[in-house]
């Protein structure tokens, strides 16, 4: 069975065999790596990765949901959500392997 979850762990290990840097320059790496992508998003709102995606952050409006155990209504308070976008780029990679 093949795994779903990719990890931080398994992308500084691919860095570490694949590039050769020590495990904690990897690590390094890799979480300043996100903390760019997370700090530009947070502050511009939108992040474009080339050939990947757009991820952007949209407020959401409160309304009404309900528990579908009890039935209970409920607000839910308005909040922000993340979206992503697939590239051309990307999504044409995704259906490449889908050529029957």
């Amino acid at each position: 069975m093949t795994r779903i979850n990719l990890t931080k762990k398994d992308l500084v290990n691919t860095i570490y065999m694949q590039i050769g840097f020590s495990k904690s320059i990897s690590e390094n790496l890799i979480e300043d790596f996100l903390s760019t992508i997370f700090e530009n998003l947070k502050n511009e709102k939108k992040l474009k990765l080339s050939k990947f995606g757009t991820f952007s952050i949209r407020m959401k409006k409160s309304r009404v949901g309900r528990n579908p155990k009890t039935k209970e209504k409920k607000i839910i308070s308005n909040r922000d959500v993340v979206l992503f976008k697939a590239s051309k780029e990307f999504k044409d990679l995704v259906n490449s392997n889908n050529d029957h």
